[in-house]
């Protein structure tokens, strides 16, 4: 097929001639009701569906994924009194499902057999006998709260909107509970009262909310800082000066995270009368992350570190922070989720996963120092013969940056390659298992993650150094990832092929154009790529901490120094592009993905195809079991066909 003759016309306006004023031609593309909007991409899905029938491994993919997927889901228990409540997942649900032991609570099918309703989140209230949940519908995912009798399935409270994925932090007694409204401030509802008061706001940043165990202190998250207050009303929240994060734990004491001169974080005790007099307890380890904490009976502290993308689980003196050893885990792998009994106990409860298994719960006691598996996903599991490398490599700067590359054995020589990162918002990529990338692996490809600066794998100093005005250190570090790849003869540029989500996908939009011939193909999903108007729509007025503000003029230099849609040259062989979007996303606008193919289109010097795949009554997270894997078949298919993977296929282990 000649791509350059079947792209779709879009109307492309002149550059600007007033000087300091940004070349915008595809503005137009913005606006999803205008009807040359709707004309252009009706255009774009019969390309798309044209070309994805032509994907030589597209149904080969689809099945197998269909295969990986198998295994269902299951999450650690989050206890409420003498009650667990947990998410499962068989293999013929759509959705994950809510039980109470083993009773099923909530299953968002039996709200909406469509499979366009998700349960975003849930709390029980600390008696365990009433759930606060929030749904949302056709992937918008603006949330409204409810409240169900656990025992009866009775609704007793609801809708109460203005949630997204809101914390909710329940009163003693069930008859009322504090919860956020997104990007408003901290409310309190009570039960039956449609009347919610305001009790904690400032301004549009991000909240949290947390209840101690015995429901004597609240602790509240905005805009990055911390206060404590004493549920009722009994004062006002006082402040927790340089804290993280903090809970109440069930020796009555507070515990606190903080980055202050400890980039990987150390964790803090004070008397929660006296919140801002804190001593440090665990030191920074200078190697690995800190992350999440649980006391424990008979004085335990369990304390969860990342070390270089690795999870561990260690056990401390609660009382002088001595390390008493370790937790035994299965592999080296991602461990999640660390819950206990809301009075301590002496169990602990953790998800664990590798690069070819499933999410598992395990279950540690410390009378005992033993771990056992309490339960494993429903389903069945394909367990590949592949093996992790861990690899370090120096970026443009000599900042060494480590990367994880996944593969089967092989007879030598390069193979076709998917490169992935994130790179933002200090959020880590660590091991765990993906139906996607085993499907690749499997095949005879090679999947490499790659640790970038800008996220959280190496801690605080690590995300800073790759966001604001240090934004291009995150691309660097993709290149030099690309080059360390195709130097060590794991690959070469004609098999080489990157893949990004959201902030991900950013990193591609910008590594394709500050280095399309390093790549062969690129596959962008809900990617960010108009830096110089992001603010504008879905959340991106929240990122302006993260990426620059636009309105700002110093800032607004940063983001055009890498934005991809202003970096598009014309005449360029571009690799072949596949954008993928969803119509009802409402974190990143879909206006991204329109206006960047339409630039690569107009651009493009080769005839290695751009593709624009829109899909509708989805959003950006959470969708129906089946829609993930034929999203997953398509972009594995096209990265196949254009790095030339001819599927050789790998025994089982």
């Amino acid at each position: 097929m000649k791509f350059l003759d079947k792209y779709p016309r879009a109307e492309r306006l002149p550059g600007s001639s007033t000087p300091g004023e940004i070349d915008d031609p595809y503005r137009g593309l913005e606006d999803p009701d205008d009807p040359a909007t709707k004309a252009w991409l009706a255009e774009q899905d019969r390309l798309w569906h044209d070309s994805a029938a032509r994907l030589p491994q597209r149904e080969r993919f689809l099945a197998r994924l269909t295969e990986l997927r198998e295994t269902g889901l299951v999450t650690p228990p989050v206890w409420r009194g003498d009650r667990s409540f947990h998410l499962r997942q068989t293999t013929s649900q759509e959705h994950p499902v809510l039980h109470c032991g083993d009773r099923v609570v909530l299953d968002p099918m039996d709200l909406d057999p469509t499979g366009l309703t998700t349960l975003d989140d849930w709390q029980p209230d600390l008696e365990g006998r009433l759930l606060a949940y929030q749904i949302s519908r056709r992937g918008d995912e603006k949330a409204d709260l409810y409240v169900r009798d656990v025992d009866t399935g009775a609704v007793v409270d609801g809708p109460i909107g203005g949630c997204r994925y809101s914390a909710v932090a329940w009163l003693p007694g069930g008859a009322a509970f504090y919860y956020v409204r997104f990007h408003e401030g901290v409310y309190l509802h009570t039960i039956g009262d449609a009347a919610d008061v305001p009790v904690f706001t400032r301004g549009p940043v991000r909240y949290g909310v947390q209840i101690s165990a015995d429901g004597r202190w609240l602790t509240i998250s905005a805009g990055g800082s911390l206060w404590l207050a004493e549920p009722g009303g009994r004062g006002e929240p006082r402040p927790v000066p340089d804290a993280l994060a903090a809970a109440v734990a069930c020796d009555g004491r507070l515990y606190l995270v903080t980055d202050r001169d400890a980039p990987r974080r150390r964790l803090c005790v004070a008397d929660p009368a006296e919140p801002g007099a804190w001593r440090e307890l665990i030191p920074e380890d200078p190697e690995a992350v800190l992350g999440a904490f649980t006391v424990l009976d008979g004085d335990r502290l369990l304390v969860a570190r990342t070390r270089h993308a690795v999870g561990e689980i260690a056990v401390h003196h609660a009382r002088t922070g001595e390390r008493l050893g370790s937790v035994p885990l299965p592999g080296s792998g991602t461990i999640a989720s660390l819950t206990s009994r809301p009075g301590g106990g002496s169990e602990v409860w953790f998800a664990y996963t590798d690069a070819v298994t499933p999410p598992e719960v395990w279950r540690h006691d410390v009378r005992t120092g033993e771990t056992t598996l309490w339960s494993a996903p429903p389903g069945r599991v394909s367990r590949p013969a592949v093996r992790s490398h861990h690899i370090e490599y120096a970026s443009a700067d000599g900042t060494r940056v480590r990367m994880v590359v996944v593969a089967g054995p092989s007879a030598g020589g390069p193979r076709p390659t998917i490169l992935t990162g994130y790179g933002g918002f200090g959020i880590p990529l660590r091991p765990g298992y993906a139906a996607d990338s085993l499907a690749w692996v499997e095949a005879g490809g090679v999947l490499a993650v790659a640790n970038l600066r800008g996220g959280g794998e190496e801690g605080e100093e690590w995300h800073r150094d790759g966001m604001l005005e240090r934004k291009q250190n995150v691309f660097d570090d993709f290149a030099a990832a690309a080059g360390k790849l195709i130097a060590d003869g794991w690959t070469t540029p004609g098999r080489l092929g990157i893949w990004g989500e959201s902030n991900g996908g950013l990193l591609v939009g910008a590594a394709l154009t500050q280095r399309p011939g390093l790549f062969a193909a690129a596959v962008c999903s809900a990617g960010l790529l108009d830096m110089a108007r992001y603010h504008l729509g879905g959340l991106g007025p929240s990122w302006t901490g993260e990426y620059g503000d636009p309105d700002d003029p110093e800032q607004l230099g940063w983001l055009l120094a890498y934005s991809p849609y202003h970096h598009v040259r014309k005449g360029t062989d571009y690799p072949a592009t596949l954008f993928t979007v969803s119509a009802a996303d409402t974190r990143v606008d879909p206006m991204h993905a329109r206006k960047m193919c339409a630039a690569l289109q107009w651009a493009a010097g080769g005839d290695r195809p751009i593709l624009l795949r829109h899909e509708p009554d989805v959003g950006h997270g959470a969708r129906a079991a089946s829609r993930s894997v034929a999203l997953a078949a398509d972009a594995l298919a096209f990265l196949a066909a254009h790095t030339g993977l001819e599927v050789i296929g790998l025994d089982p282990a």
